[in-house]
């Protein structure tokens, strides 16, 4: 398995893990529209802080285990792979910018607003990690 194959593996996991909770509790009990909201804040990061770590830990993992691949500059499969997947993500990025600053603002506010881009940037990057994973497991 390439090595941007596994550390985009590792951001998959590293979102789900992090963030399927955070948007589980936002979505079951939501918070008022009173801003700042520091209990939705501190869910939010919370959220942040634990994907961080497993990323710093599962990139130094990586890097350990293939430091030759780690340093490897990106071939030009690498590079069709990256901006297939970085198109894919901007289209649900932009989709989800026209939703929550054009559409929702007549609909609703506050934190609906908020964790509405928050969810449409984290699935922009699962999309953008997805098709890197599908791509290279399509070549392999």
């Amino acid at each position: 398995m390439p090595y941007k194959e596994k550390t985009a593996w590792l951001a998959l996991l590293a979102m789900v893990v992090a963030f399927g909770p955070y948007f589980a509790i936002a979505a079951t009990t939501p918070p008022d529209d009173m801003l700042p909201n520091l209990r939705q804040l501190s869910f939010f990061a919370i959220a942040v802080v634990v994907q961080l770590i497993i990323l710093a830990i599962g990139h130094l993992l990586l890097r350990r285990s293939s430091p030759d691949e780690a340093g490897a500059p990106a071939d030009e499969r690498d590079r069709l792979i990256q901006q297939r997947a970085v198109t894919y993500a901007y289209h649900v990025l932009i989709s989800g910018v026209i939703m929550v600053a054009i559409v929702m603002p007549f609909f609703t506010g506050g934190w609906a607003i908020v964790n509405a881009a928050i969810f449409m940037i984290v699935l922009a990057e699962f999309v953008s990690y997805g098709v890197t994973v599908g791509s290279y497991r399509r070549q392999s």
